[in-house]
């Protein structure tokens, strides 16, 4: 299985935002629909191979300072040579 890494920029959230969501029972970020803005990206053929991936853009300042963060995200081609799309088509 391939798996993609990502580093993306964290949103900040309002205190109002926070509330509502609190209230409402929902969530605060829904990244099927407003995934966060992507700094980098970066295909692994193998889980241990990502991991080390993502192990090494974590040592980035900005991921350490809390402004970004890391996902390893698992890829299922479902069909060959179609490119990656996040909505799950």
């Amino acid at each position: 299985m391939r798996f993609l890494i990502v580093r993306t920029e964290i949103r900040s959230a309002g205190d109002a935002d926070i509330a509502a969501a609190w209230a409402g029972g929902g969530r605060l970020r829904d990244e099927t629909r407003a995934p966060e803005p992507r700094r980098q990206v970066v295909h692994a053929e193998n889980r241990d191979a990502a991991l080390l991936l993502a192990r090494a853009l974590s040592a980035v300042g900005a991921v350490r300072a809390g402004r970004h963060r890391v996902k390893v995200l698992p890829i299922e081609e479902r069909t060959p040579g179609r490119p990656y799309r996040w909505d799950g088509a």
